[in-house]
């Protein structure tokens, strides 16, 4: 394997425990080492793939954050997603060839890119892999079942609540602070998301400063008091 391979093997990189099985063989794991075609950088409001771009690939997100993006009926980008380094995109062009929304980095970017065809045959000879691109696809279904939630039936308090909670697990799982973090995205893009207006995400981040559950500077919040966003989310969660 020559260097600029080894640059963008699977076994080389330090995403590879949140967007490859575990417990893979070394056979295997060198065989997955063929999953990846390429790097590719996006920066900061660029896009990796658009609205009705052809499928052909899976973007396994190595460092960076992304929105997704759909244009609404009145003409206004909603956001539908945010994902963050160890994540996958591109399920959404699976089930027609062509992608159903834009994928827009929030910041400088470099992702993996996933040839499906790829994919598809060497999941069929790992099996392991297979399990796993299953689990993430129903992953991404459980959590756009989570924000249907979020949107039909929660007051705005406990839509960004149950949001900064969210986003502090996945960080926890790539090993950062589960209590202290930057919010790349913009508050008018945490309003799209939840279906709330920009003044009433200020609010109500405002409210919860003040009530000491978090505390926020400019872009950075720390949590201070989880079980309080917990028990608004789930009033029966107890101290």
């Amino acid at each position: 394997m020559d260097l600029k391979q080894a640059k963008i093997a699977c076994s080389n990189c330090n995403m590879r425990e949140l967007c490859l099985p575990i417990g893979l063989t070394t056979d295997e794991m060198h065989r997955l080492d063929q999953l990846v075609g390429s790097r590719r950088k996006v920066i900061r409001k660029g896009y990796l793939y658009r609205n009705g771009d052809s499928f052909k690939s899976l973007y396994a997100i190595r460092t960076g954050f992304f929105k997704t993006t759909v244009n609404a009926a009145d003409g206004r980008d909603q956001v539908t997603g945010f994902q963050m380094a160890g994540e996958i995109l591109g399920f959404d062009g699976i089930v027609n060839d062509h992608h159903q929304c834009d994928a827009i980095a929030l910041e400088d970017t470099e992702v993996c890119v996933i040839p499906f065809d790829v994919l598809q045959a060497l999941s069929r000879e790992v099996s392991a892999l297979q399990n796993h691109v299953h689990k993430v696809m129903s992953r991404e279904i459980v959590r756009d079942h989570g924000v249907m939630m979020l949107l039909g039936s929660m007051s705005a308090d406990e839509r960004l609540a149950g949001f900064l909670l969210n986003l502090a697990k996945r960080f926890q799982a790539r090993g950062f602070s589960s209590s202290e973090f930057v919010l790349r995205m913009t508050r008018e893009e945490i309003g799209s998301y939840l279906g709330l207006k920009l003044e009433t995400v200020s609010r109500s981040m405002s409210r919860f400063a003040e009530e000491g559950v978090i505390e926020v500077k400019q872009r950075q919040v720390r949590i201070v008091d989880a079980a309080a966003l917990a028990r608004l989310v789930n009033p029966s969660v107890c101290q």
